[in-house]
């Protein structure tokens, strides 16, 4: 008798469940991804906040931390992209995946294939699945737009199934999933398993301080609003005094606090005002942002690290999930991954007449 949560996810990635935990910046360190892995799950490292010297300090944490394979995220324009991606290359013996959401183009694709290392990139647009399809990527995983942080305008019970008729490797589904039934729906769509940020966010192993997952905890479902002004681009965030600051901001309020942080960014990466322009500039050719808008998205982080780092829940920004209207605990990861795969059996069972074997 097949089991129908053993899918090419699985196999591929070589975890008991298919289930994966998104790499989100400074939130995903090495405790959550190790927590995640050793539970039966996939998880990504946040590297695409890291220095190099950063990266190569988490990828030996979680390899001290699990022996289980895990994954790496990073954008093909952050600071010392190259020098990651050597990095990672290097530790292909555990690190089995490599997400991200900007680039990298087919011949760093290439140089992660032939290291046995799989492409996993997220899209929330069907030409964007299927130009990453073209680029010979192994897995995409897509978000729809109940997604956190930067998210589209399709929701996923319509952009997952689009995606699936349009290419031929497997999928991912993510955005506003967060339990059994949604993996049992998802699979039902089609999916090889599902992609979660928000949930995993709301684990006790995930880095932010306590007082910030207690704003996550206590959000509803309209206290969670998308925002078009922190860099021009759609991004969901939970309300507060900053977020509330910048919806009120003129563009030249927009354009300081861009560079204020820019400068922020560049004593805490050690970048030249040279790699940060290039940086933005390879996010204007190659992520579809205008130069203004490719320099607040370079900005925003700052602000997000200042509520899941800092702890600051009034003056940082919180992405968020809409999903996390409707959650109010947080458990452990291992109960986590396990509730979620009990509660899908159980919905899988439910759909399948007494007598009859799935």
């Amino acid at each position: 008798m097949s089991d129908p949560l053993r899918t090419i996810l699985t196999e591929r990635l070589g975890c008991r469940y298919p289930i994966v935990q998104t790499a989100m910046g400074w939130i995903a360190t090495p405790p959550l991804v190790i927590a995640t892995s050793e539970a039966g799950a996939f998880g990504f490292l946040a590297a695409a906040v890291m220095t190099p010297a950063e990266v190569r300090e988490a990828i030996a944490a979680v390899r001290a931390g699990t022996t289980r394979r895990f994954g790496v995220n990073f954008h093909s324009f952050q600071p010392g992209a190259s020098e990651i991606v050597d990095i990672i290359v290097e530790n292909a013996d555990q690190v089995r995946a490599v997400s991200f959401g900007r680039g990298p183009d087919a011949k760093m694709i290439a140089r992660f294939r032939d290291a046995g290392i799989l492409t996993m990139p997220t899209v929330g647009a069907v030409k964007h699945a299927q130009k990453m399809a073209q680029l010979g990527v192994d897995i995409i995983t897509v978000q729809g737009g109940e997604g956190g942080g930067h998210t589209g305008s399709v929701p996923t019970t319509v952009l997952l199934p689009q995606v699936l008729d349009a290419v031929k490797v497997p999928v991912v589904a993510a955005g506003g999933f967060a339990d059994g039934r949604g993996l049992a729906a998802a699979l039902a769509f089609g999916a090889a398993g599902i992609a979660m940020g928000t949930r995993f966010l709301m684990t006790r192993e995930s880095a932010p301080p306590d007082q910030v997952k207690a704003r996550y905890v206590a959000a509803s479902t309209d206290d969670i609003t998308v925002s078009t002004r922190v860099d021009g681009i759609p991004q969901r965030m939970i309300r507060n005094h900053a977020l509330d600051r910048i919806e009120r901001s003129s563009d030249i309020g927009l354009w300081r606090r861009a560079i204020e942080s820019g400068l922020q960014m560049k004593r805490q990466t050690g970048a030249s005002f040279a790699e940060l322009l290039r940086a933005a500039q390879g996010m204007t050719s190659h992520g579809g942002l205008t130069l203004p808008q490719a320099m607040m998205a370079a900005a925003a982080p700052m602000l997000i690290q200042r509520a899941v780092v800092d702890g600051d829940a009034e003056n940082g920004l919180m992405a968020t999930g809409v999903v996390a209207g409707r959650l109010g605990d947080l458990p452990s990861v291992a109960e986590l991954v396990e509730s979620i795969m009990a509660e899908a059996r159980a919905r899988i069972a439910a759909l399948v007449p007494q007598g009859e074997n799935v």
